[in-house]
């Protein structure tokens, strides 16, 4: 595998998500990033991890496109919640939820469990990247950062959990407050696809 005249599939239709991640790869030379084909359906994640759904729908888009794929699986998990909601996190409110039926839920469970103070609120993101390619081979990397759920939603900026989610030692701004650059050089989605991005550059 080598880095120059790299193409890859995003699995991910998701248009926040999808931006995010060819931000992060624009370091790796020669590499191009083809959007996902409207044709293909969506995946089901099944996978018990993260790992597995990310491979999951790498996989799935390498044998629809013939081409190689990355994906990444990003699961939030709050140590009141027992590390909920993990591998549900994108559909915590259900296979439809929107990004503010998923946020008005976590902070609902929270209330449900009498977590108030910011150290009952503690939580990490994790997110798994991972490129499959035709013939079988695959490299991928892991991101973590450990923050707190913010008692209600802040900021206008980035999707998801964003609004709610503070990293530590950022002055308890969300990730919503951040600008893209900011956000990405602590978030566990950047440490992810700079891991990964390195791994391609140096090859086999």
């Amino acid at each position: 595998m080598s880095a120059p005249d790299l193409r890859l599939v995003l699995a991910s239709a998701n248009p926040d998500k999808a931006a995010e991640i060819a931000a992060l790869l624009e370091s790796v030379p020669g590499l191009t990033i083809l959007p996902r084909p409207p044709s293909i359906p969506d995946v089901d994640e099944t996978g018990e991890t993260l790992l597995d759904n990310a491979r999951i729908k790498a996989r799935a888009l390498v044998e629809a496109t013939g081409e190689a794929a990355v994906a990444d699986d990003t699961g939030l998990e709050v140590d009141a919640l027992d590390g909920a909601p993990g591998v549900y996190t994108a559909r915590f409110a259900g296979e439809h939820a929107t990004y503010a039926d998923n946020v008005a839920k976590l902070l609902s469970e929270l209330a449900a469990v009498g977590a108030s103070r910011p150290d009952d609120r503690r939580a990490t993101f994790h997110t798994v990247a991972l490129v499959a390619f035709p013939d079988g081979r695959e490299v991928w990397a892991s991101g973590k950062v450990s923050g707190t759920i913010t008692p209600e939603a802040t900021g206008e900026g980035g999707f998801g959990y964003d609004p709610v989610f503070a990293p530590a030692s950022c002055g308890g701004r969300s990730f919503a407050q951040m600008s893209p650059g900011e956000k990405h050089d602590v978030s566990h989605r950047g440490r992810a696809f700079r891991s990964l991005a390195a791994k391609l550059v140096q090859g086999p």
